[in-house]
């Protein structure tokens, strides 16, 4: 693993395509194997791993590379996925009953009501009264964790914000991540559980810089 490539590459990431979605998938499936989102929804047997990634497949190749943008070094490492808020708009049912198998699969039987509490607690939560770009995951493996490699993915991203004028929008359920965003300008709008027992949530929103 080439640390000092994928910091370099952090720095002018390439866009995502179909050719190497898999390895996006990947590494973004491998960054957030302890988050606590992804863990309180995700089955806890022993399919949890393979769950996750396929989780992460059907998002990248279904929902991201169509509506919106993928960043990652060209070395690997991380990814970031950016979605613009004007295809936010509400699934239909065809495309709900479509998902219905995977993400069924993703959860289990026993976590669905988890994956369905969550989704509806963010999505009272996300301002949608002005265009904004959705930053819905950012993640670098665990290996690379803790050596700028994350910052540097996610400064980029918001240079191009900034350069286009464009709020940006996240949520993180992890409390260490809150200082890091903000040092990149974001500041905490919500602050909720999906459930009494759900994890803690921030939602995060920065103006253009």
């Amino acid at each position: 693993m080439d640390i000092e490539a994928m910091r370099r590459g952090a720095e002018t990431p390439k866009r995502v395509d179909a050719s190497d979605v898999a390895l996006a998938a990947a590494d973004l499936s491998a960054a957030f194997v302890t988050d606590p989102h992804i863990s309180w929804f995700v089955r806890g047997d022993a399919r949890c791993n393979s769950a996750r990634l396929k989780f992460f497949q059907f998002i990248l190749t279904q929902m991201a590379l169509p509506d919106g943008e993928v960043t990652r070094p060209a070395a690997g490492g991380g990814a970031a996925v950016w979605i613009p808020s004007e295809t936010l708009a509400p699934q239909s049912l065809v495309e709900e009953l479509r998902a219905l198998p995977l993400l069924l699969a993703t959860t289990g039987l026993g976590r669905f009501g988890r994956l369905v509490a969550l989704r509806a607690a963010m999505d009272k939560h996300h301002p949608m009264d002005r265009p904004h770009t959705y930053l819905w995951f950012i993640g670098v493996t665990p290996q690379a964790q803790g050596l700028g490699i994350g910052s540097r993915l996610l400064k980029a991203g918001l240079d191009k914000l900034d350069a286009a004028g464009r709020p940006a929008f996240l949520e993180t359920s992890t409390e260490r991540n809150v200082s890091l965003y903000r040092r990149h300008g974001f500041e905490i709008i919500a602050d909720y559980k999906p459930t009494p027992d759900g994890p803690q949530t921030y939602g995060m929103w920065r103006e253009p810089a």
